[in-house]
């Protein structure tokens, strides 16, 4: 399995839709067996959801996130669990240790632009 997380400077970043970096943990048998930072191919949304998708995530991570992330995630099929904050490192051990995090609801409605 792999989980991603939009980044910066180790935290979550808070707009997913203008991530430049997604740190993507290789998870088997709930330990982390690899750890890499990636450059993301350019914002948006559709965009963002086939970076992912193309780098085999199954999960994602994150702090703010629109609607049209949202369904373009759901689209790939790839589970979302929004309204994090934090460094990376914490956040995956906590996924993986079961706590409940994030807040579903969550969903940035402050976009002046089209994406």
């Amino acid at each position: 399995m792999k989980i991603a997380m939009p980044t910066e400077n180790g935290m979550i970043y808070q707009h997913f839709g203008h991530t430049q970096q997604f740190t993507i943990y290789e998870v088997e048998a709930e330990l982390i067996k690899g750890k890499e930072v990636i450059a993301t191919e350019g914002p948006g949304h559709a965009a963002l959801a086939d970076f992912l998708a193309m780098h085999s995530v199954n999960v994602v991570i994150c702090g703010n996130i629109g609607s049209g992330a949202k369904n373009a995630l759901r689209e790939k099929r790839i589970e979302l669990i929004p309204g994090v904050t934090g460094s990376t490192d914490d956040m995956v051990v906590k996924y993986l240790s079961g706590e409940k995090m994030g807040n579903p609801d969550i969903e940035c409605t402050h976009h002046s632009h089209e994406q």
